[in-house]
């Protein structure tokens, strides 16, 4: 849904994959789109989109520009971008944005909150940033 093609990405596999078997904890760090299939625990910085595919399991914190969920999300998304849980997706935890969309798709599961900070420092990536340590202050919550 959000990946756009180049003629530099037609030439080059210009993504991550966490294959489905593949069980990962600890913190991982992302430049290109990611692709998760496997089990995550821990969290999770991607520059650019993240993808929990329907065999994927992840319970982490995740910081991310876009974010689609097929699989299970257990954890917290502070997302630049917008947030799609799919027919298949399940996603338990907090959504944390600025003005960006919430997709839910019929038969996708969102148990948490929706919440709108204004703080554009929260949403810089950095490499070795720990996202335990990032402090939210909501303007608005919405509870699904």
């Amino acid at each position: 849904m959000f990946f756009t093609k180049t003629n530099k990405d037609k030439n080059n596999n210009n993504h991550n994959i966490i294959s489905s078997g593949t069980n990962i904890e600890g913190r991982i760090y992302s430049p290109r789109p990611l692709q998760i299939e496997g089990t995550v625990t821990g969290e999770i910085i991607s520059k650019k989109e993240l993808i929990i595919g329907r065999e994927g399991k992840v319970k982490a914190n995740i910081k991310t520009k876009n974010t689609v969920v097929e699989g299970s999300f257990a954890g917290n998304i502070i997302s630049l971008g917008d947030v799609r849980i799919t027919p298949t997706g399940k996603l338990i935890g907090n959504i944390i944005h600025r003005d960006s969309s919430l997709i839910t798709n019929d038969g996708g599961m969102l148990k948490g909150r929706n919440i709108i900070v204004d703080n554009r420092k929260i949403f810089k990536i950095r490499v070795n940033e720990k996202l335990s340590n990032i402090k939210i202050t909501p303007r608005k919550i919405s509870e699904y």
